[in-house]
Protein backbone atom coordinates (compact mmCIF):
# COMPACT_ATOMS: atom_id res chain seq x y z
CA UNK A 1 0.00 0.00 0.00
CA UNK A 2 1.29 3.46 -0.86
CA UNK A 3 0.97 6.55 1.35
CA UNK A 4 2.21 10.14 1.17
CA UNK A 5 4.08 10.49 4.45
CA UNK A 6 6.33 12.86 6.32
CA UNK A 7 9.64 11.33 7.30
CA UNK A 8 8.38 11.34 10.90
CA UNK A 9 5.19 9.57 9.83
CA UNK A 10 7.16 6.97 7.85
CA UNK A 11 9.20 6.21 10.99
CA UNK A 12 6.02 5.93 13.06
CA UNK A 13 4.32 3.64 10.54
CA UNK A 14 7.48 1.55 10.29
CA UNK A 15 7.50 1.10 14.06
CA UNK A 16 3.80 0.16 14.11
CA UNK A 17 4.30 -2.37 11.31
CA UNK A 18 7.30 -3.82 13.18
CA UNK A 19 5.10 -4.78 16.14
CA UNK A 20 5.61 -1.76 18.41
CA UNK A 21 4.23 -2.04 21.95
CA UNK A 22 5.01 1.42 23.28
CA UNK A 23 6.31 4.84 22.26
CA UNK A 24 7.80 7.13 24.90
CA UNK A 25 8.57 10.76 24.07
CA UNK A 26 8.60 14.36 25.13
CA UNK A 27 7.42 16.71 22.36
CA UNK A 28 10.21 18.55 20.58
CA UNK A 29 10.50 19.81 17.01
CA UNK A 30 11.29 18.09 14.65
CA UNK A 31 10.37 14.79 16.35
CA UNK A 32 6.86 15.51 17.65
CA UNK A 33 4.88 14.13 14.71
CA UNK A 34 6.14 10.57 15.29
CA UNK A 35 4.31 10.15 18.58
CA UNK A 36 1.30 12.14 17.35
CA UNK A 37 0.98 9.82 14.33
CA UNK A 38 1.01 6.76 16.60
CA UNK A 39 -1.57 8.42 18.87
CA UNK A 40 -3.81 9.07 15.85
CA UNK A 41 -3.34 5.46 14.76
CA UNK A 42 -4.46 4.30 18.20
CA UNK A 43 -7.49 6.61 18.14
CA UNK A 44 -8.62 5.13 14.81
CA UNK A 45 -7.67 1.51 15.48
CA UNK A 46 -10.66 -0.78 16.02
CA UNK A 47 -8.94 -4.07 16.77
CA UNK A 48 -5.56 -5.50 17.64
CA UNK A 49 -3.18 -5.01 20.53
CA UNK A 50 -2.97 -1.55 22.05
CA UNK A 51 0.18 0.54 21.75
CA UNK A 52 1.10 2.65 24.78
CA UNK A 53 1.47 6.20 23.47
CA UNK A 54 1.13 8.86 26.18
CA UNK A 55 3.64 11.68 26.49
CA UNK A 56 6.39 11.30 29.09
CA UNK A 57 7.38 14.05 31.54
CA UNK A 58 10.83 14.39 29.96
CA UNK A 59 13.27 12.49 27.75
CA UNK A 60 15.00 10.78 30.67
CA UNK A 61 11.79 9.26 31.98
CA UNK A 62 10.88 8.31 28.40
CA UNK A 63 14.17 6.47 27.90
CA UNK A 64 13.91 4.66 31.21
CA UNK A 65 10.30 3.59 30.66
CA UNK A 66 11.15 2.30 27.18
CA UNK A 67 14.05 0.33 28.66
CA UNK A 68 11.59 -1.14 31.16
CA UNK A 69 9.26 -2.22 28.35
CA UNK A 70 12.23 -3.74 26.53
CA UNK A 71 13.14 -5.57 29.75
CA UNK A 72 9.74 -7.29 29.53
CA UNK A 73 10.47 -8.46 25.97
CA UNK A 74 8.32 -5.89 24.15
CA UNK A 75 9.41 -3.55 21.36
CA UNK A 76 9.70 0.09 22.38
CA UNK A 77 10.44 3.40 20.65
CA UNK A 78 11.88 6.54 22.29
CA UNK A 79 11.53 9.84 20.39
CA UNK A 80 13.12 13.22 21.03
CA UNK A 81 14.83 16.15 19.39
CA UNK A 82 18.60 16.34 19.54
CA UNK A 83 18.87 18.34 22.76
CA UNK A 84 16.63 15.75 24.41
CA UNK A 85 19.53 13.33 24.01
CA UNK A 86 21.36 15.42 26.60
CA UNK A 87 18.50 14.93 29.06
CA UNK A 88 18.32 11.15 28.62
CA UNK A 89 22.07 10.62 28.23
CA UNK A 90 22.57 8.78 31.53
CA UNK A 91 19.95 6.14 30.77
CA UNK A 92 20.85 6.04 27.06
CA UNK A 93 24.57 5.41 27.56
CA UNK A 94 23.92 2.81 30.24
CA UNK A 95 21.34 1.01 28.07
CA UNK A 96 24.26 0.07 25.80
CA UNK A 97 25.86 -1.61 28.82
CA UNK A 98 22.71 -3.40 30.02
CA UNK A 99 21.74 -4.36 26.50
CA UNK A 100 18.09 -5.01 25.68
CA UNK A 101 15.57 -7.83 25.71
CA UNK A 102 12.78 -6.62 23.43
CA UNK A 103 13.85 -4.39 20.55
CA UNK A 104 14.62 -0.79 21.52
CA UNK A 105 15.02 2.05 19.00
CA UNK A 106 15.94 5.57 20.08
CA UNK A 107 14.95 8.24 17.55
CA UNK A 108 16.87 11.53 17.65
CA UNK A 109 15.69 14.31 15.34
CA UNK A 110 18.49 16.85 14.83
CA UNK A 111 17.87 20.48 13.89
CA UNK A 112 20.75 21.91 11.83
CA UNK A 113 20.32 25.66 11.23
CA UNK A 114 18.57 25.81 14.65
CA UNK A 115 15.08 26.43 13.26
CA UNK A 116 13.65 25.88 16.75
CA UNK A 117 16.61 24.91 18.89
CA UNK A 118 19.49 26.22 20.98
CA UNK A 119 22.29 24.42 19.15
CA UNK A 120 23.24 22.27 16.14
CA UNK A 121 24.56 19.21 17.96
CA UNK A 122 24.85 16.01 15.94
CA UNK A 123 23.34 12.93 17.61
CA UNK A 124 25.65 10.58 15.74
CA UNK A 125 28.22 11.50 18.40
CA UNK A 126 25.94 9.89 20.99
CA UNK A 127 25.76 6.69 18.96
CA UNK A 128 29.53 6.56 18.72
CA UNK A 129 29.87 7.46 22.40
CA UNK A 130 27.54 4.62 23.40
CA UNK A 131 29.14 2.29 20.81
CA UNK A 132 25.81 1.10 19.41
CA UNK A 133 24.51 0.74 15.84
CA UNK A 134 23.16 3.93 14.24
CA UNK A 135 20.80 4.29 11.27
CA UNK A 136 20.52 7.51 9.26
CA UNK A 137 17.96 7.18 6.43
CA UNK A 138 18.42 9.14 3.23
CA UNK A 139 14.72 9.17 2.29
CA UNK A 140 11.26 8.39 3.67
CA UNK A 141 11.04 4.90 2.18
CA UNK A 142 14.37 4.01 3.70
CA UNK A 143 13.22 5.41 7.05
CA UNK A 144 10.17 3.14 6.96
CA UNK A 145 12.16 0.07 5.90
CA UNK A 146 14.86 0.68 8.48
CA UNK A 147 12.49 0.48 11.44
CA UNK A 148 11.75 -3.24 11.03
CA UNK A 149 15.43 -3.94 10.36
CA UNK A 150 16.46 -1.89 13.38
CA UNK A 151 14.15 -3.84 15.69
CA UNK A 152 15.34 -7.15 14.29
CA UNK A 153 18.97 -6.08 14.73
CA UNK A 154 18.28 -4.82 18.25
CA UNK A 155 16.83 -8.14 19.34
CA UNK A 156 19.31 -10.31 17.47
CA UNK A 157 22.34 -8.51 18.96
CA UNK A 158 20.67 -7.47 22.25
CA UNK A 159 21.55 -3.81 21.75
CA UNK A 160 19.64 -0.54 21.60
CA UNK A 161 19.73 1.11 18.17
CA UNK A 162 19.87 4.86 17.51
CA UNK A 163 18.11 6.30 14.46
CA UNK A 164 19.12 9.84 13.53
CA UNK A 165 17.17 12.11 11.18
CA UNK A 166 17.32 15.85 10.53
CA UNK A 167 14.65 18.50 10.06
CA UNK A 168 14.36 18.20 6.27
CA UNK A 169 13.94 14.44 6.48
CA UNK A 170 11.48 14.66 9.36
CA UNK A 171 9.29 17.35 7.80
CA UNK A 172 9.33 16.59 4.07
CA UNK A 173 6.87 14.24 2.35
CA UNK A 174 7.31 11.39 -0.10
CA UNK A 175 5.39 8.34 -1.28
CA UNK A 176 6.11 5.36 0.95
CA UNK A 177 5.12 1.78 0.19
CA UNK A 178 4.14 -0.04 3.37
CA UNK A 179 3.52 -3.67 4.17
CA UNK A 180 -0.02 -5.03 4.31
CA UNK A 181 0.88 -7.54 7.00
CA UNK A 182 -0.95 -7.24 10.32
CA UNK A 183 1.78 -6.58 12.90
CA UNK A 184 1.97 -8.76 15.99
CA UNK A 185 3.55 -7.58 19.18
CA UNK A 186 6.09 -9.63 21.09
CA UNK A 187 4.79 -11.67 23.98
CA UNK A 188 6.15 -10.76 27.38
CA UNK A 189 9.39 -12.54 28.22
CA UNK A 190 11.97 -11.87 30.90
CA UNK A 191 15.70 -11.49 30.19
CA UNK A 192 17.68 -14.72 30.27
CA UNK A 193 20.42 -13.05 32.32
CA UNK A 194 18.97 -10.72 34.95
CA UNK A 195 22.45 -9.62 36.03
CA UNK A 196 22.86 -7.86 32.67
CA UNK A 197 20.40 -5.22 33.91
CA UNK A 198 22.13 -4.73 37.27
CA UNK A 199 24.96 -2.26 36.77
CA UNK A 200 26.94 -2.99 39.87
CA UNK A 201 30.63 -2.66 38.96
CA UNK A 202 31.21 -6.43 38.99
CA UNK A 203 28.46 -6.98 36.43
CA UNK A 204 28.99 -3.75 34.46
CA UNK A 205 32.66 -4.56 33.78
CA UNK A 206 31.66 -7.85 32.18
CA UNK A 207 28.87 -6.18 30.19
CA UNK A 208 31.18 -3.45 28.97
CA UNK A 209 33.71 -5.98 27.73
CA UNK A 210 30.91 -7.71 25.83
CA UNK A 211 29.94 -4.37 24.26
CA UNK A 212 33.52 -3.75 23.16
CA UNK A 213 33.78 -7.30 21.79
CA UNK A 214 30.57 -6.72 19.78
CA UNK A 215 32.01 -3.79 17.81
CA UNK A 216 33.32 -5.94 14.91
CA UNK A 217 29.88 -7.57 14.74
CA UNK A 218 28.16 -4.16 14.56
CA UNK A 219 30.56 -3.10 11.81
CA UNK A 220 29.98 -6.29 9.85
CA UNK A 221 26.23 -5.65 10.01
CA UNK A 222 26.79 -2.13 8.66
CA UNK A 223 28.70 -3.62 5.73
CA UNK A 224 26.27 -6.45 4.92
CA UNK A 225 22.69 -5.31 5.70
CA UNK A 226 22.46 -3.48 2.37
CA UNK A 227 21.77 0.08 3.49
CA UNK A 228 25.37 1.16 2.87
CA UNK A 229 26.36 0.92 -0.81
CA UNK A 230 29.58 1.49 -2.72
CA UNK A 231 29.90 2.07 -6.48
CA UNK A 232 33.28 2.39 -8.17
CA UNK A 233 33.33 5.24 -10.69
CA UNK A 234 34.95 5.51 -14.10
CA UNK A 235 37.23 8.14 -12.57
CA UNK A 236 37.92 6.60 -9.13
CA UNK A 237 40.60 9.17 -8.24
CA UNK A 238 37.72 11.38 -7.13
CA UNK A 239 35.29 9.89 -4.64
CA UNK A 240 32.22 11.13 -2.78
CA UNK A 241 31.00 9.86 0.59
CA UNK A 242 27.46 10.85 1.55
CA UNK A 243 25.60 10.39 4.84
CA UNK A 244 21.84 10.27 5.25
CA UNK A 245 19.94 13.06 3.53
CA UNK A 246 23.20 14.38 2.06
CA UNK A 247 22.79 11.68 -0.60
CA UNK A 248 19.70 13.51 -1.93
CA UNK A 249 21.53 16.82 -2.17
CA UNK A 250 24.27 15.08 -4.12
CA UNK A 251 21.85 13.35 -6.49
CA UNK A 252 20.25 16.67 -7.42
CA UNK A 253 23.61 17.70 -8.86
CA UNK A 254 25.41 14.49 -9.76
CA UNK A 255 26.08 13.69 -13.41
CA UNK A 256 27.21 10.28 -14.65
CA UNK A 257 30.00 11.83 -16.65
CA UNK A 258 31.65 12.96 -13.42
CA UNK A 259 32.79 9.37 -12.98
CA UNK A 260 33.33 9.66 -9.21
CA UNK A 261 33.22 6.64 -6.95
CA UNK A 262 30.28 6.91 -4.57
CA UNK A 263 29.91 5.55 -1.03
CA UNK A 264 26.45 6.05 0.48
CA UNK A 265 26.36 5.62 4.26
CA UNK A 266 23.09 5.28 6.18
CA UNK A 267 24.20 2.78 8.82
CA UNK A 268 27.00 2.99 11.39
CA UNK A 269 29.61 2.07 12.67
CA UNK A 270 31.45 3.33 9.62
CA UNK A 271 31.89 0.51 7.10
CA UNK A 272 35.68 0.55 7.15
CA UNK A 273 35.99 -2.23 4.57
CA UNK A 274 34.00 -0.16 2.08
CA UNK A 275 36.14 2.91 2.77
CA UNK A 276 39.30 0.83 2.27
CA UNK A 277 37.92 -0.49 -1.01
CA UNK A 278 37.29 3.07 -2.19
CA UNK A 279 40.92 3.97 -1.39
CA UNK A 280 42.25 0.79 -2.98
CA UNK A 281 40.31 1.66 -6.14
CA UNK A 282 42.45 4.78 -6.40
CA UNK A 283 40.65 7.51 -4.46
CA UNK A 284 42.99 10.49 -4.12
CA UNK A 285 40.32 12.97 -3.05
CA UNK A 286 37.16 12.29 -1.02
CA UNK A 287 34.31 14.81 -0.67
CA UNK A 288 32.26 14.13 2.48
CA UNK A 289 28.64 15.29 2.25
CA UNK A 290 27.06 14.97 5.71
CA UNK A 291 24.27 16.93 7.36
CA UNK A 292 25.26 18.24 10.77
CA UNK A 293 28.74 18.27 12.22
CA UNK A 294 31.83 16.77 10.48
CA UNK A 295 31.57 13.45 12.30
CA UNK A 296 32.61 11.22 9.40
CA UNK A 297 35.05 13.75 7.95
CA UNK A 298 37.01 13.77 11.21
CA UNK A 299 37.03 9.97 11.43
CA UNK A 300 38.31 9.63 7.86
CA UNK A 301 41.53 11.43 8.77
CA UNK A 302 42.42 8.46 10.95
CA UNK A 303 41.24 5.80 8.48
CA UNK A 304 42.71 6.72 5.10
CA UNK A 305 46.33 7.37 4.08
CA UNK A 306 47.56 10.90 4.74
CA UNK A 307 48.08 11.58 1.02
CA UNK A 308 44.32 11.28 0.38
CA UNK A 309 42.73 14.74 0.35
CA UNK A 310 39.55 14.90 2.45
CA UNK A 311 37.13 17.72 1.68
CA UNK A 312 33.98 18.66 3.54
CA UNK A 313 32.81 20.92 6.32
CA UNK A 314 36.16 21.02 8.10
CA UNK A 315 38.08 21.88 4.94
CA UNK A 316 35.67 24.65 3.92
CA UNK A 317 34.39 22.85 0.82
CA UNK A 318 30.96 22.91 2.49
CA UNK A 319 29.58 25.41 5.05
CA UNK A 320 30.68 24.69 8.62
CA UNK A 321 27.32 25.68 10.13
CA UNK A 322 23.68 25.39 9.14
CA UNK A 323 21.90 22.97 6.85
CA UNK A 324 23.32 21.65 3.64
CA UNK A 325 21.48 22.42 0.42
CA UNK A 326 21.66 21.29 -3.20
CA UNK A 327 23.24 24.67 -4.01
CA UNK A 328 26.18 24.41 -1.60
CA UNK A 329 26.79 20.78 -2.61
CA UNK A 330 26.79 21.91 -6.22
CA UNK A 331 29.58 24.38 -5.51
CA UNK A 332 31.56 21.71 -3.63
CA UNK A 333 31.38 19.57 -6.78
CA UNK A 334 32.97 22.37 -8.76
CA UNK A 335 29.80 23.20 -10.71
CA UNK A 336 28.65 26.72 -11.50
CA UNK A 337 26.05 28.20 -9.18
CA UNK A 338 22.48 28.25 -10.47
CA UNK A 339 20.74 31.63 -10.83
CA UNK A 340 18.77 32.55 -7.71
CA UNK A 341 16.36 35.26 -6.63
CA UNK A 342 17.32 37.69 -3.89
CA UNK A 343 14.67 36.47 -1.46
CA UNK A 344 15.67 38.94 1.25
CA UNK A 345 14.55 41.80 -0.99
CA UNK A 346 11.31 40.07 -1.98
CA UNK A 347 9.97 38.61 1.26
CA UNK A 348 9.40 40.86 4.27
CA UNK A 349 11.12 39.54 7.40
CA UNK A 350 8.57 38.14 9.84
CA UNK A 351 10.21 37.40 13.20
CA UNK A 352 8.28 35.04 15.51
CA UNK A 353 5.96 36.63 18.04
CA UNK A 354 3.58 35.56 20.77
CA UNK A 355 0.03 34.98 19.52
CA UNK A 356 -2.45 37.80 19.91
CA UNK A 357 -4.52 37.03 22.99
CA UNK A 358 -1.78 34.89 24.55
CA UNK A 359 -1.67 34.93 28.34
CA UNK A 360 2.13 35.20 28.24
CA UNK A 361 1.70 38.71 26.82
CA UNK A 362 -0.21 39.97 29.84
CA UNK A 363 2.18 38.18 32.19
CA UNK A 364 5.18 39.93 30.59
CA UNK A 365 3.41 43.29 30.55
CA UNK A 366 2.91 43.09 34.31
CA UNK A 367 6.37 41.68 35.00
CA UNK A 368 8.10 44.42 33.02
CA UNK A 369 6.25 47.16 34.87
CA UNK A 370 7.17 45.74 38.26
CA UNK A 371 10.78 44.98 37.27
CA UNK A 372 11.31 48.64 36.33
CA UNK A 373 10.63 49.56 39.96
CA UNK A 374 13.91 47.89 41.01
CA UNK A 375 17.41 49.19 40.18
CA UNK A 376 18.85 46.08 38.52
CA UNK A 377 16.38 43.24 38.06
CA UNK A 378 17.52 39.98 36.46
CA UNK A 379 14.92 37.75 34.78
CA UNK A 380 15.99 34.25 33.74
CA UNK A 381 13.93 32.65 31.00
CA UNK A 382 13.39 29.10 29.84
CA UNK A 383 12.49 27.04 26.76
CA UNK A 384 8.97 27.41 25.38
CA UNK A 385 6.87 29.82 23.35
CA UNK A 386 7.23 32.30 26.24
CA UNK A 387 10.94 32.52 25.32
CA UNK A 388 9.71 35.01 22.72
CA UNK A 389 9.39 37.41 25.63
CA UNK A 390 13.08 38.10 24.99
CA UNK A 391 12.11 39.80 21.70
CA UNK A 392 10.18 42.91 20.84
CA UNK A 393 8.01 44.38 22.26
CA UNK A 394 8.82 42.95 25.71
CA UNK A 395 12.62 42.43 25.85
CA UNK A 396 11.92 40.92 29.27
CA UNK A 397 14.53 38.16 29.57
CA UNK A 398 18.21 38.37 30.39
CA UNK A 399 19.17 34.70 29.89
CA UNK A 400 17.79 31.53 28.31
CA UNK A 401 20.00 28.43 28.17
CA UNK A 402 18.13 25.12 28.28
CA UNK A 403 15.12 23.33 29.75
CA UNK A 404 14.77 24.09 33.45
CA UNK A 405 17.77 26.41 33.71
CA UNK A 406 15.70 29.47 34.61
CA UNK A 407 15.05 28.30 38.17
CA UNK A 408 18.59 27.22 39.04
CA UNK A 409 20.21 30.19 37.28
CA UNK A 410 17.97 32.50 39.29
CA UNK A 411 19.03 30.63 42.41
CA UNK A 412 22.71 30.98 41.55
CA UNK A 413 22.25 34.68 40.88
CA UNK A 414 20.46 35.10 44.23
CA UNK A 415 23.26 33.17 45.96
CA UNK A 416 25.65 35.72 44.46
CA UNK A 417 23.65 38.59 45.95
CA UNK A 418 21.33 39.52 43.06
CA UNK A 419 17.92 40.94 43.96
CA UNK A 420 15.41 40.58 42.49
CA UNK A 421 16.19 37.23 40.86
CA UNK A 422 13.19 36.01 38.89
CA UNK A 423 12.71 32.80 36.89
CA UNK A 424 10.12 32.55 34.13
CA UNK A 425 9.23 28.98 33.21
CA UNK A 426 6.29 27.28 31.47
CA UNK A 427 4.13 24.61 33.06
CA UNK A 428 5.42 21.78 30.86
CA UNK A 429 9.05 22.86 31.22
CA UNK A 430 8.59 23.11 34.99
CA UNK A 431 7.57 19.45 35.27
CA UNK A 432 10.18 18.48 32.65
CA UNK A 433 13.19 19.78 34.57
CA UNK A 434 12.28 22.74 36.76
CA UNK A 435 11.02 20.90 39.85
CA UNK A 436 14.44 19.78 41.08
CA UNK A 437 15.72 23.36 40.76
CA UNK A 438 12.82 24.58 42.87
CA UNK A 439 13.70 21.96 45.49
CA UNK A 440 17.24 23.36 45.57
CA UNK A 441 15.76 26.81 46.14
CA UNK A 442 13.60 25.55 48.99
CA UNK A 443 16.47 23.68 50.64
CA UNK A 444 18.58 26.84 50.84
CA UNK A 445 15.63 29.26 51.17
CA UNK A 446 16.92 31.11 48.12
CA UNK A 447 15.56 34.60 47.62
CA UNK A 448 13.95 33.96 44.24
CA UNK A 449 10.57 34.28 42.59
CA UNK A 450 9.65 31.44 40.25
CA UNK A 451 6.99 32.65 37.82
CA UNK A 452 5.27 29.67 36.19
CA UNK A 453 3.43 30.82 33.08
CA UNK A 454 0.81 28.10 32.94
CA UNK A 455 -1.09 27.86 29.65
CA UNK A 456 -2.35 24.35 30.49
CA UNK A 457 -0.51 22.68 27.61
CA UNK A 458 2.82 22.17 25.88
CA UNK A 459 2.21 25.15 23.64
CA UNK A 460 5.39 25.54 21.59
CA UNK A 461 5.10 22.10 19.98
CA UNK A 462 1.41 22.22 19.14
CA UNK A 463 -0.63 21.74 22.28
CA UNK A 464 0.28 18.32 23.67
CA UNK A 465 -0.70 17.32 27.21
CA UNK A 466 1.29 18.93 30.00
CA UNK A 467 2.29 16.65 32.87
CA UNK A 468 1.51 19.19 35.60
CA UNK A 469 -1.90 20.40 34.43
CA UNK A 470 -4.22 20.88 37.38
CA UNK A 471 -1.65 20.10 40.06
CA UNK A 472 1.12 22.69 39.93
CA UNK A 473 0.19 24.12 43.33
CA UNK A 474 0.30 20.68 44.96
CA UNK A 475 3.68 19.98 43.35
CA UNK A 476 5.06 23.23 44.76
CA UNK A 477 3.63 22.45 48.21
CA UNK A 478 5.14 18.97 48.05
CA UNK A 479 8.54 20.43 47.21
CA UNK A 480 8.34 22.50 50.37
CA UNK A 481 7.33 25.97 49.19
CA UNK A 482 5.38 27.80 51.90
CA UNK A 483 1.71 27.61 50.86
CA UNK A 484 1.29 31.34 51.63
CA UNK A 485 3.87 32.04 48.94
CA UNK A 486 2.38 29.94 46.15
CA UNK A 487 0.13 32.50 44.46
CA UNK A 488 -2.14 32.08 41.44
CA UNK A 489 -3.11 34.94 39.13
CA UNK A 490 -5.04 35.11 35.86
CA UNK A 491 -3.10 37.07 33.22
CA UNK A 492 -5.74 39.36 31.73
CA UNK A 493 -5.61 43.15 31.26
CA UNK A 494 -8.41 43.61 33.80
CA UNK A 495 -6.28 41.86 36.44
CA UNK A 496 -3.13 43.86 35.80
CA UNK A 497 -3.04 45.73 39.11
CA UNK A 498 -3.62 42.54 41.10
CA UNK A 499 -0.83 40.71 39.22
CA UNK A 500 1.62 43.56 39.78
CA UNK A 501 0.83 43.70 43.50
CA UNK A 502 1.33 39.93 43.88
CA UNK A 503 4.69 40.18 42.09
CA UNK A 504 5.81 43.06 44.32
CA UNK A 505 4.87 41.18 47.47
CA UNK A 506 6.71 38.01 46.44
CA UNK A 507 9.80 39.90 45.25
CA UNK A 508 9.96 41.62 48.64
CA UNK A 509 9.51 38.31 50.49
CA UNK A 510 13.02 37.14 51.59
CA UNK A 511 12.72 33.52 50.51
CA UNK A 512 11.49 31.19 47.80
CA UNK A 513 8.11 31.97 46.31
CA UNK A 514 6.09 30.81 43.30
CA UNK A 515 3.63 32.84 41.24
CA UNK A 516 1.50 30.83 38.81
CA UNK A 517 0.06 32.91 35.95
CA UNK A 518 -2.66 30.60 34.62
CA UNK A 519 -4.71 31.05 31.46
CA UNK A 520 -5.27 28.50 28.70
CA UNK A 521 -3.26 28.77 25.50
CA UNK A 522 -5.30 30.77 22.98
CA UNK A 523 -4.73 28.13 20.30
CA UNK A 524 -5.94 25.15 22.34
CA UNK A 525 -8.83 27.26 23.62
CA UNK A 526 -9.95 27.85 20.02
CA UNK A 527 -9.81 24.11 19.35
CA UNK A 528 -11.78 23.29 22.49
CA UNK A 529 -14.46 25.87 21.70
CA UNK A 530 -14.71 24.58 18.14
CA UNK A 531 -15.03 20.99 19.35
CA UNK A 532 -17.72 22.01 21.86
CA UNK A 533 -19.89 23.42 19.04
CA UNK A 534 -19.99 20.10 17.17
Amino acid sequence: MKHLLLGDEAIAQGAIDAGLSGVYAYPGTPSTEITEFIQMHEAKRKEGEAIFCRWATNEKTAMEAALGMSYMGKRALVCMKHVGMNVCADAFINSAITGVNGGLVVLAADDPSMHSSQNEQDSRFYGKFAMIPVFEPSNQQEAYDMMAKAYDLSERLHTPVLMRVTTRMAHSRAVVETTDACPKQNKMSLPENVQHFILLPAFAKKNYQELVDAQPVFMREAETMGFNTYTKGANPKKAILTCGIGYNYLMENYRQEMGCSLLKITQYPLPVAMINRMVEDGAEEILVVEEGQPVVEELLHGLVPSNVVIRGRLSGALPRVGELSPDCVRLALGLDALPTNDVDNIVVNRPPALCQGCGHRDMYAALNEVAREYPSPRIFGDIGCYTLGALSPFHALHATVEMGASVTMAKGAADAGQHPAIAVIGDSTFTHSGMTGLLDCVNSNANVVVLISDNLTTGMTGGQDSAGTGRLEKICYGLGVDEKHVRVVVPLPKNMEEIKQVLREEIDYPGTSVVIARRECIQTLKRHLKAAKK
